[in-house]
């Protein structure tokens, strides 16, 4: 008998795009744990294609507040702020403006839990 294999394909679309901007405002010390990260106050996620822009993010959000990278890979364009609710929030709305307004990327509307 022959198995039949999963198999999954990845795909991006061209173009300049923020698909993913959300601040989870005082997770548990379980989601913490299992990202990898210290308990914090408050966790911010990206996603951006091209993928190379979560470098000027990343650089970006340091820079705007007082945010550490929980994680960042310019593979997938994955980026993970971690800090105070409001210096999360600072940098993702810092992130998201320089992005869209400057670079003239797409953005999405900032989500919150």
């Amino acid at each position: 008998m022959s198995e039949e294999k999963v198999r999954v394909v990845q795909e991006y679309v061209p173009g300049k795009q923020v698909t993913l901007a959300h601040l989870i405002s005082n997770p548990k010390k379980e989601l913490c744990e299992k990202l990898g990260l210290e308990s914090t106050s408050a966790i911010g996620i990206l996603t951006i294609t091209p993928s190379e822009a979560a470098i000027i993010a990343a650089d970006v959000a340091t820079k705007a507040a007082d945010v550490k990278i929980g994680f960042m890979d310019r593979f997938t364009g994955s980026l993970v702020l971690v800090g105070t609710v409001s210096n999360v929030e600072a940098a993702l709305k810092q992130v998201t403006n320089l992005l869209v307004n400057s670079l003239g990327f797409s953005g999405p509307k900032q989500t919150k839990s």
